[in-house]
């Protein structure tokens, strides 16, 4: 298939930015070779491709943070180098990261001039700028506002009313939707229309194809490396994207028949975890079957990890009772539960989960260092991890140069790869998936679910933690809601819509147990 468009001779002047025969290498890697695309002023421009295709790579470049080898990035017509982020705020170029840069305890004000406070000071004439901004682009943000008091969806307006703060008129979106409910994808689809109208041009990298075909004017493919091409999106479908992207279809997360057994594995009885002037758990109460998994849907914030921190051992609950197979663990650590057989994998990996300074085989052993093959009768034995580590490789499609090389030299669904074969490896009872496929893309999200499909037919209990509700709705076998540390609804997965979890999620919607 082949659908290259060109940029419309009728687009007003030279393309907000343009690159071309980008190519930057690492030692013993190509991360971009020969890239080249323009985006056209004041519309939505996505850039798709698998983890270790170059997305962010590229991405960099464009905002300073690295410098191409060989090729040419203009913007606005005008051949620039770009030596730091400050360059690029110069040249007006901004990125909003997917990981919000924000402090809790300042005001929205007190954030968007924070390192430009020389633009407009820090009193009444910035707060005016940042109103007027909000309301020219319909952000709808009030410059006294607590960050700590604001939902996801407010505080990424605020990160993209930072850049549009500093003169960007070029705005980079990285994975801007992972950690919005649906409602929240909408608001930030209407912005960006009203940013398009105000003549701002946005580099949107998603992994969310249908999401891309929605709201982006054109879609650059890139894999390994290189540009495939550059689309329209009422040309193609989500799965000729995916094709494009990693030549298969795109994978959907629909479960098999029922697998569930009677048998508890884990069982959560009427928890509760006293926080700073409230409880962040109150009364959780949940059951986890062999062969099933349980997926719980809320947004951010609302005590999902903390939940996980109670299940791991990593904080005891002021109440209530967690049994492993009927015995009561309540008060064990992380190393005993996890000997025990709880696996997990954490919603971020490269804090909870990898050292990514660290080679492949030592990532092996992390969290299972008192467990063959790490260690025996108390020692450690490098020659063991190192075997077991290349064949989580081979077993799991880790796509690396050799073990030795470092994590975090890998993409993120690698790294993700490697973290879910070191958790399975352990044949655990039950496993603990806190935003599995978190910004990997589409070919390692189909190997994740088909890993966990897997596990639950071999009766492994899961608890499913997620951002993405079509993959709660796909891989569950049941769905709770929770909203401000309750367990406020439970929802069969067969029925149940996006729409109508979202709204439960933001208690809006009725409980459907």
């Amino acid at each position: 298939m082949s659908t290259t468009v060109t940029e419309p001779p009728s687009a007003a002047g030279p393309p907000a930015v343009e690159v071309e025969g980008i190519t930057k290498r690492f030692p013993g890697v190509i991360a971009n070779q020969d890239v080249t695309f323009a985006v056209t002023r004041g519309t939505v421009h996505a850039i798709v491709g698998e983890n270790g295709a170059g997305k962010s790579t590229l991405m960099k470049m464009l905002y300073g943070v690295q410098r191409p080898d060989e090729g040419t990035i203009r913007i606005n017509g005008e051949t620039v180098s770009l030596h730091s982020p400050a360059d690029a705020i110069k040249h007006g170029i901004g990125m909003v990261f997917q990981h919000f840069m924000l402090a809790d305890n300042l005001t929205v004000a007190e954030n968007v001039v924070l390192g430009a406070e020389k633009l407009h000071g820090i009193g009444a004439a910035a707060r005016a700028e940042i109103t007027r901004i909000s309301d020219e682009y319909g952000l709808d943000i009030d410059p006294r506002d607590l960050v700590a008091d604001l939902g996801v969806g407010a505080r990424q307006r605020v990160e993209i009313l930072k850049v549009l703060y500093r003169g960007a008129r070029t705005i980079i979106l990285d994975e801007p939707t992972a950690v919005l409910v649906p409602q929240e994808v909408e608001e930030l689809f209407g912005n960006l229309r009203e940013l398009k109208r105000e003549g701002i041009t946005v580099l949107f990298i998603s992994h969310k194809l249908d999401e891309v075909l929605s709201v982006a004017d054109r879609v650059t493919v890139i894999r390994r490396g290189t540009t495939v091409d550059t689309v329209l999106p009422q040309d193609v479908t989500a799965r000729q994207l995916a094709e494009l992207m990693v030549g298969t279809e795109l994978p959907t997360p629909e479960t098999e028949e029922s697998t569930v057994t009677d048998r508890v594995v884990l069982s959560v009885d009427g928890v509760t975890l006293a926080g700073a002037g409230r409880n962040v758990l109150e009364d959780v109460t949940l059951d986890i079957r062999a062969g099933e998994v349980v997926g719980i849907a809320g947004v951010e914030g609302n005590g999902q990890a903390e939940l996980v921190e109670v299940l791991m051992g990593m904080r005891e609950p002021a109440a209530g009772r967690i049994a492993l197979e009927g015995t009561d663990i309540s008060d064990w650590d992380v190393r005993r539960i996890r000997e025990a057989g709880v696996g997990y994998i954490p919603e971020d990996r490269h804090r909870q989960g990898l050292l990514l300074d660290a080679p492949l085989w030592e990532n092996r052993m992390l969290g299972h260092q008192t467990q063959q093959p790490a260690s025996r009768r108390g020692l450690l034995t490098q020659a063991a991890a190192r075997a077991d580590t290349e064949r989580i490789v081979r077993e799991y499609d880790v796509r690396t140069p050799g073990i030795d090389v470092t994590v975090g030299s890998l993409s993120g669904g690698n790294q993700q790869k490697l973290i879910i074969g070191r958790e399975m490896s352990h044949a655990p009872k039950v496993l603990i998936a806190s935003h599995p496929t978190r910004g990997v893309d589409v070919g390692a999200q189909a190997a994740i679910w088909d890993l966990i499909r897997e596990a639950r037919r071999e009766g492994l209990a899961v608890l499913l933690i997620s951002a993405d509700l079509e993959e709660l709705i796909g891989l569950s076998d049941t769905i709770r809601v929770i909203l401000r540390g309750r367990i406020t609804g439970e929802f069969d997965p067969d029925v149940v819509t996006s729409q109508e979890l979202g709204s439960a999620m933001t208690g809006a919607g009725k409980d459907a147990s």
